[in-house]
């Protein structure tokens, strides 16, 4: 959805914006592509390879900043035109089986968007209860069998010692699952929700959204791809509460507090996009934009 979310930008050449996750750069390149010569392009990613291809861009109008885009709201208030968030997991880091993220290759058992901080999936695993297992499979994953997956996760601890890769892993959870929907493996939904804990992915999204409302300003659009259920109704629930007045019971005569967003809908990926890439058929983007209200 590449081209999608920047026509829902609405570039404005002389804008200051924001590519909150900058990925491989696909979307940064295309919205320097769009600027005037004072237009600036500022871009977030915590993942080291995603800053290495960032330094290959040698633009005066763009930086980048190794860090999450939680910190988006460092920036000056009412600065930006607009906002992009493109949530999940890149290809190339599902693709590279050092990184983890993959049950369909061996490699390491780490996860993190960040390998030069936090604890990766191996080492959390290696400690946590039964119960916390659970929780965190259950809750991110919305894995039905999350149980049966944490006891059987502390068998072959208990048996053979930690779990050190990804194959490991989804042998394990192929093993507890005992039905799934037909072309998803087993192990699909126990991935994501480690990937999602690990890196406090839902945490850090609240807290970006939230920082949106201060750096957007009046006029300045918001567009978040997302990529499951999970991050979908975290955007769809910020854009609808704050695109309507809010009223104090405590004060029934005090005038509303006026709404921040105007929603302006959600899109779906073409045909032709699912077909050429497959990964791309659960994307959601939806849209809002900033107004004259400010905090």
């Amino acid at each position: 959805m590449l081209n999608e979310a920047i026509a829902a930008l609405q570039v404005n050449p002389d804008g200051h914006y924001i590519d909150a996750t900058f990925g491989r750069g696909g979307h940064s390149r295309l919205l320097l592509s769009k600027l005037s010569a004072l237009g600036r392009l500022t871009a977030f990613d915590k993942d080291l390879d995603a800053i290495a291809e960032a330094k290959t861009i040698v633009d005066p109008r763009f930086s980048i900043r190794h860090e999450g885009f939680m910190h988006l709201g460092q920036l000056p208030a009412a600065s930006a035109a607009g906002v992009l968030m493109d949530l999940g997991v890149s290809s190339p880091q599902i693709d590279n089986p050092v990184r983890g993220f993959s049950f369909r290759q061996e490699g390491p058992l780490d996860m993190r968007m960040d390998t030069t901080r936090g604890q990766s999936v191996a080492e959390w695993l290696a400690d946590a209860s039964i119960e916390s297992m659970a929780e965190v499979i259950r809750d991110y994953g919305e894995e039905r069998f999350a149980g049966q997956i944490a006891k059987a996760i502390d068998r072959r601890r208990q048996e053979r010692g930690p779990l050190g890769t990804t194959a490991e892993l989804a042998e394990v959870v192929a093993g507890a699952v005992k039905t799934r929907e037909p072309g998803k493996d087993p192990a699909t939904r126990t991935f994501q929700a480690l990937r999602i804990f690990i890196n406090a992915e839902l945490e850090e999204l609240q807290q970006a959204l939230e920082a949106s409302l201060k750096v957007l300003q009046p006029g300045g659009r918001l567009v978040v791809i997302s990529f499951h259920s999970l991050e979908d109704r975290i955007v769809k629930q910020f854009i609808a509460t704050h695109s309507r007045e809010v009223f104090d019971r405590r004060a029934p005569f005090a005038a509303p507090k006026a709404m921040k967003l105007n929603a302006l809908g959600r899109t779906k990926p073409s045909e032709e996009e699912v077909a050429s890439n497959p990964r791309s058929r659960s994307a959601v983007m939806r849209v809002a934009e900033r107004t004259g209200v400010l905090e």
